[in-house]
């Protein structure tokens, strides 16, 4: 009968197991859970013993107790993806946690990755932890300090930035014809820069074919200023830009600019002179003017990349994961959180895609990884265990019953 009654006790563990997983059929990132049983001592009835000379061994003869919980164990296979649109939304591919800080200071970890912001431009969680990793100093994160709570501090302004360096790419076509002296430039190109106060200051490279393998090279502002008297600029017979000609630095007049006297460099190392068309291009050269930030996105090794109004794109900081040596050790903290454990090992928090953690994704949730069939089956197996074990109490007190009524 205490047999039976270790059996009603282990099987409504085992339903209230499978009924939590089906009521969290749809909880973001839920790992579902499955009981593990194991049988009790055993009574000894006859002891085994060694075969002698005369006679063959026995073995021993025991009954059983019944059974008790070996063990809750935690299914850690990855979910299905659901892709949701919203910036805020992160998944992880593969293993590894998200950082956050929960009530009272406390580190906490989860892999639901359904966030969204406060008043003060935290990533919290839908309870209010906040997201953890390392915020970016001037666009740089530095991933060897300790973790932080993230912003995104939407409307930030971003001071302009004087323009210092340009550049020029693409190739120059050989069969050019050569340009008389004071005819206008053979091949232009259009750039933006800016001075330290973040004005737009448009100018224009001129190349103007003076001989076989040789051209002249300027910048003129675009109220007429030059900025660059026409320099030489030569490649070799294979094509190639000769180096002591594929860097020009010119000087604004601080007259006619005050507010942009520093040096630009113009780097021409990544053109050629071929024979064929003109593929002439001028990557935007650095410098901008004032801005804020409107939007973010999220690269698969975490890091949080800000959109500003002037065309800049910078990072704002980067996510922190952590992964444990046994995660099955961890304990569930509520809110779909786990706290470190005395079997889970210790946090190892790092970089997305680094040291067995997994990449990131924006814009999806991982869901729930319960399996309907199996809990069904589950239920099933837990309700005709539950009912055989009442069955054999219903059969020990009717053999009690008849034992008392020998006396009748």
């Amino acid at each position: 009968m205490f047999s039976a009654i270790s059996g009603l006790r282990a099987h409504q563990t085992k339903m209230d197991v499978t009924s939590n997983n089906i009521a969290n059929v749809n909880t973001v990132g839920f790992k579902s859970s499955q009981t593990v049983f194991q049988d009790t001592l055993s009574q000894v009835l006859r002891g085994g013993g060694q075969p002698a000379a005369d006679r063959g061994g026995t073995n021993p003869a025991q009954v059983g107790l019944g059974v008790k919980l070996a063990g809750v164990t935690t299914n850690w296979t990855q979910g299905a993806t659901q892709s949701t649109g919203r910036s805020t939304d992160f998944m992880i591919e593969g293993d590894g946690f998200f950082v956050v800080q929960g009530p009272g200071g406390e580190q906490l970890f989860t892999r639901a990755g359904s966030f969204d912001f406060d008043a003060n431009g935290n990533l919290v969680t839908p309870d209010g932890s906040i997201l953890q990793g390392w915020m970016a100093d001037d666009g740089v994160v530095n991933a060897n300090g300790p973790v932080g709570p993230l912003r995104v501090p939407y409307g930030q302004m971003v001071n302009p930035t004087s323009t210092a360096a340009g550049s020029v790419i693409g190739n120059l076509p050989s069969n050019a014809p050569a340009t008389a002296a004071g005819d206008p430039a053979s091949f232009q190109l259009g750039a933006d820069m800016y001075d330290s106060q973040g004005v737009l200051q448009k100018v224009t490279y001129n190349f103007v074919k003076t001989g076989d393998n040789s051209w002249d090279f300027s910048v003129v502002h675009s109220d007429g200023t030059p900025l660059l008297a026409p320099t030489p600029v030569t490649f070799d017979d294979a094509g190639e830009i000769t180096p002591t000609t594929s860097e020009f630095t010119f000087t604004p007049p601080i007259g006619t600019y005050p507010s942009w006297g520093n040096d630009v460099t113009i780097d021409l190392s990544g053109m050629t002179q071929y024979g064929g068309a003109n593929t002439l291009s001028a990557p935007k050269p650095n410098g901008y003017a004032l801005g804020s930030l409107q939007s973010f996105t999220l690269g698969n090794d975490g890091t949080i990349m800000g959109i500003y109004s002037n065309g800049l794109r910078q990072p704002l900081g980067q996510l922190a994961l952590a992964s444990f040596n046994n995660p099955s050790g961890l304990e569930k903290a509520g809110n779909s959180t786990f706290r470190v454990g005395d079997n889970s090992g210790v946090a190892m928090v790092g970089l997305a895609g680094q040291g067995g953690r997994g990449v990131l994704n924006a814009g999806a949730l991982e869901m729930s990884n319960v399996d309907l069939s199996e809990e069904f089956t589950g239920l099933i197996v837990a309700q005709r265990g539950f009912q055989a074990n009442s069955r054999v109490i219903t059969a020990s007190d009717e053999i009690l019953q008849d034992l008392v009524n020998l006396k009748r």
